[in-house]
């Protein structure tokens, strides 16, 4: 019986996932292995390498968005999940609107972008 579980998530942008990930300190692969319970593992399109024996993974879906794919409570022994999750999610969204702003025919737009951190 497998211990992972799958989340369906808004991201779609392997591009900006892994630069959010690397703005958090976190290593990622690509078609990797995400480890979970007792050695088990489920391959994904990009995983993100976590400290202990544990990682979570996205999987893209037909339509282009990405299912996050991972042994949660295998995480929560390490990583509170939640604040984990929501620290990916919100770079994401960060990184993918300046990545919308810096797009051709933005750039002299009037747009003034203010991030706070």
């Amino acid at each position: 019986m497998s211990h992972f579980s799958t989340l369906r998530t808004k991201i779609s942008d392997a591009t900006v996932l892994k630069s959010a990930l690397s703005d958090l300190g976190v290593q990622t692969k690509t078609e990797a292995d995400i480890r979970g319970y007792n050695g088990q593992r489920v391959r994904a399109d990009i995983v993100a390498v976590l400290e202990g024996d544990y990682d979570i993974g996205w999987s893209r879906n037909s339509d282009g968005s990405f299912d996050l794919i991972a042994d949660l409570w295998g995480v929560a022994k390490k990583h509170n999940q939640t604040e984990l999750i929501n620290s990916i999610n919100q770079k994401y969204a960060v990184n993918k609107t300046l990545a919308e702003v810096r797009r051709p025919g933005l750039q002299n737009a009037n747009v003034k972008l203010v991030v706070q951190k």
